[in-house]
Order: structure tokens, then sequence, then C-alpha cells
């Protein structure tokens, strides 16, 4: 998942954010949609297929369960089949899911995640282990159990426009100082959107279920979108969640935002990248919190709603 831009440090404090509601005042009384346990379980389910590595049985099976998830949420299931060649000639045979909420809607909300999983545990101290898989946890599932949650609180209650929900698959395959064969899924949805596709504004949801959640806002999303930071990070401290949404920048990062950006659309990247495990093997359920889940659903499904 995604590469880090050394030497990019910057502190942002958007002043709006001390004139919204704290903890426990306004926004925070309005009902709570996400469910942060069932969420949990969608990052369970996933992990019970292994790593989610293209051409390899895991992979398979998830894309055909979240398929049928998807199916039984969404209005519209757009399916977009990838065959991406590598140098050494082997093909990936990849799949976008691409879920939508009242599709004849004009204004759009755009979330995604990818569901793939890191072939190389490249990070890993240990040497041996670094030609292990990932397992993906929070790089992966986390991201996706969110967007789960959401089609969740969309299918009980559906919204007032249009909603897509965007899973991505090939992020996390090669090397990112090469991002030819990374961020494959967005980087083809970006060239293969439907005609006149033109998002209010889109966020990814990648690494947010770490026990110890805190999400820095993010470098390249706010040099190109600091509208739709200062968005959820407002959304995000009106319902009790500032703790957790720092309003600073920490990292710079070239993830799958960057592919829709380069598109034109506003997208801005929710990542906790301050997570030891990212890149080893042990990136394992046991890292995942249902409570960091249900932070992050509630600040997606808030997002929707106003």
């Amino acid at each position: 998942m995604k590469r880090f831009v050394r030497g990019a440090w910057y502190v942002v404090v958007f002043v709006a954010l001390g004139c919204q509601a704290r903890a426990g005042d306004g926004g925070s009384k309005s009902p709570v949609e996400f469910n942060g346990r069932t969420a949990l379980t969608y990052v369970q389910r996933q992990m019970s297929f292994g790593p989610r590595i293209p051409n390899k049985p895991g992979h398979q099976q998830e894309a055909d369960w979240l398929l049928a998830e998807l199916r039984a949420r969404a209005d519209t299931v757009i399916v977009q089949e990838i065959n991406h060649r590598l140098r050494n000639g082997e093909v990936l045979h990849l799949r976008n899911f691409f879920a939508r909420f009242r599709p004849q809607a004009t204004e759009r909300v755009l979330f995604l995640a990818h569901w793939d999983t890191r072939p190389m545990a490249d990070k890993s101290a240990n040497l041996a282990q670094q030609r292990m898989p990932v397992p993906g946890a929070d790089d992966g599932a986390s991201g996706v159990a969110v967007l789960l949650g959401v089609a969740d609180a969309l299918k009980a209650r559906p919204p007032a426009s249009g909603v897509d929900l965007l899973f991505v698959d090939g992020e996390d395959y090669g090397d990112f100082a090469d991002t030819s064969d990374v961020l494959i899924g967005s980087r083809w949805f970006a060239a293969h959107q439907p005609p006149g596709y033109q998002p209010l504004f889109a966020v990814l949801f990648d690494m947010v279920g770490d026990k110890d959640l805190q999400i820095y806002q993010e470098g390249q999303s706010l040099a190109f979108a600091p509208e739709v930071v200062q968005r959820v990070w407002r959304v995000a401290a009106e319902r009790g969640h500032d703790r957790q949404f720092i309003p600073s920048v920490r990292h710079t990062l070239t993830d799958d935002h960057v592919s829709l950006q380069k598109a034109g659309i506003h997208a801005i990247d929710v990542v906790d990248f301050d997570y030891p495990y990212w890149h080893t093997t042990e990136d394992t359920i046991d890292k995942v919190s249902a409570e960091s889940l249900q932070i992050v659903g509630d600040v997606a499904v808030a997002l929707i709603r106003q």
C-alpha cells in the first residue's frame, strides 16, 4: 500500500475547527447508523480467504464474495475487468467493483478502498519473511469493511443524493518506486469513468482499522483538495472524533487518490499511516478493532447525510 514521500512534513491547523462542536455536542446527537462490530466481521471474513493476491485463490474467493455482498445492497454494481500485463509478461486478472446508490442522481459522492493485498512483506524485519505475503487485515480489509458498513447504512436508509462505492484492485502489487504495477485499479477507473462523471468529492479509506487510530491529514490531499480535507475533519470533530482525526499533516503519500486527482476528481486520502505493521507479516486481525472501524464509518456516513 502506497509510497511515502520522505521529507514532506507540514503542520496545518484549520481555525474553523475550533468553532465546531466538540465531543458530545451538536452533530454527535444524530443517530449512529454504522455498526463497527459488523464491520469487524467483514474484516474477519476477508481474512478467512487468506492473502488476496491477484491470480491466487484467495483473490478469486474475495472477489466472488464481495460482488455478491454488493449486489445485495447497491442499486447497481458495475464490474470492471482488467487484464494487466507485467513487465515479465505475466497477466494479472483484476476486477474493480463500482457499486452505485441512486445511480440517476447528478450530485454524487465517491468513496473508495483497495481490496487486494501485497504479495511480499518487504517491510518485515526478518529477511525470510520479506518473501511472504502480507495478511492485509488493516492494509486492505479495513477499508473494504468500512465501505461495506456504509453500504449497509445506505441499504437501510437510501441517501438523498447519489453515492458510489469503488473497490479497486491491484493497488499493492508491485514497486511503488515504479508505479507501473501499483495503483492499477484506480488508474484504470480514472481512464474508464462513466460518461460525464464528476463527483462532488471523493474519499479514499485505507488502513483505517488500527487499534491506535491516529489519522493525520495527508499532504497531496491538502494540496489538491483542501476543501474536502476541511469538510472531513470538520465532520469528524462534530461527531466527537477529533482525537482520532488530527488536523495537521504528517505524511505525503502516493496512493489511489492520486490517480483520481490526475483525472480532475477532488479526492483525498483518509489513512492512518503510523501503523508499525505496514507491509509486514504482522498485519493481522488482532491489530484491528471494531472501535476504530466505528469511528471511521461514523464519519463516512455523516459525510453522506449532510
